[in-house]
């Protein structure tokens, strides 16, 4: 099937922009984006996922205020024909400048929470190092992932309630991925999967004046790091290079009844052995799974929902069972300290199974 994106010379497969290289069904190209204060007052994680050989395409809208409720919607439909819209139900997203700006858009609806909301970016996009995994004879990862730090404009609206983002006050991170991945989706059934001993993520994107760095760690539980990514960039306009990062080492507090973070600190080390020290303090954070990650509430991403789906709902986060049925994949907006310098950021942080280092010995 032809799409407008055939029109430009850009080809890559001997074939149209409707299909991919593979017919894996896990093959996934997603883009999510977090705007938040300075304070804690309001974190929004929202974002798309298009999946060629599932026919689906869905997106998700998490917003929580004052770290104490937050508000969900969820939708899905059919791909194609629209092969070519990133439109989903009320959800609907809009490149305005290639690596620069975005608009992302949720209309009104039953759900109570709309918005119209502006991304610009401050610093060329980081790319991470391609990311691949075989598991026992079959590649389960095969992704690339770009990330970018920036500000936000426009408005949330929530409950009859409006918050207004300018760019003086509303950081945004985001980042954008494509190719395999086997994890957080749709679980295959009849097939082994590979559930670890133990082990850590963290992922994380920081902004400050004059600089910004976001690293990407998979660690096993006796320490081993089989991931090690990440960078140093600099605003649009600045003489200065990218600055490579080889090795992030961590120091993470933890609250004593959920794996959610108090406080943390790391050290990014670059090739030439130089460290960067940066502690981070935990403002508002949104629960990803209530947006399909790994699955909630009959919602997980890239599954069939028929040709159009859309639900929501809210969750009281101080009620601790809710907390911790929800809570695994967070992104949690910090404030930044590095010497003088405050900055802000987002953080991705799961400590699963066994990881003695933290004080987990299991499941």
């Amino acid at each position: 099937m032809l799409t407008k994106y055939d029109e430009f010379l850009c080809h890559q497969t001997a074939t149209t922009f409707d299909h991919v290289n593979t017919s894996a069904r896990e093959w996934t190209e997603r883009v999510i984006a977090h705007y938040h204060d300075k304070s804690g007052k309001y974190h929004l994680s929202h974002g798309y996922g298009l999946y060629p050989n599932r026919n689906v395409i869905d997106a998700f809208a998490c917003l929580t205020i004052d770290g104490k409720t937050q508000y969900n919607i969820r939708a899905s439909r059919v791909l194609r024909p629209l092969r070519d819209e990133v439109k989903v139900g009320p959800f609907s997203y809009d490149i305005l400048e290639p690596m620069k700006r975005v608009r992302s858009r949720l209309d009104e609806n039953k759900y109570g929470m709309s918005y119209d909301i502006e991304f610009e970016g401050t610093m060329p996009c980081h790319e991470e190092d391609h990311q691949w995994r075989r598991f026992k004879g079959r590649v389960i990862e095969d992704t690339d992932r770009y990330n970018q730090v920036g500000k936000g404009v426009g408005w949330i609206n929530y409950e009859g309630k409006t918050i207004k983002l300018d760019k003086g006050s509303c950081y945004v991170d985001r980042d954008h991925s494509w190719g395999i991945r086997r994890a957080g989706g749709v679980p295959e059934q009849m097939v082994e999967f590979d559930i670890p001993i133990g082990g850590l993520y963290s992922w994380a994107l920081m902004q400050f004046n004059d600089w910004g760095a976001c690293y990407h760690i998979r660690e096993e539980w006796d320490g081993t790091q089989t991931l090690s990514s990440g960078g140093i960039f600099y605003p649009y306009g600045s003489a200065k290079q990218e600055i490579r990062i080889v090795k992030i080492e961590h120091d993470f507090k933890f609250q004593p009844d959920v794996r959610k973070m108090t406080t943390g600190k790391v050290a990014l080390v670059a090739t030439d052995g130089a460290r960067t020290e940066i502690s981070l303090k935990p403002l508002s954070y949104a629960c990803l799974k209530a947006g399909g990650y790994f699955g909630f509430r009959g919602f997980v991403h890239g599954q069939w929902f028929g040709a159009d789906w859309i639900d929501g709902f809210k969750l009281d986060l101080t009620d601790k069972n809710v907390l911790n049925e929800v809570a695994f994949l967070d992104d949690t907006s910090c404030e930044l300290r590095c010497g003088n310098e405050v900055g802000y950021g987002v953080l991705e942080l799961v400590v699963s199974g066994k990881f003695p280092r933290y004080g987990y010995q299991g499941y």
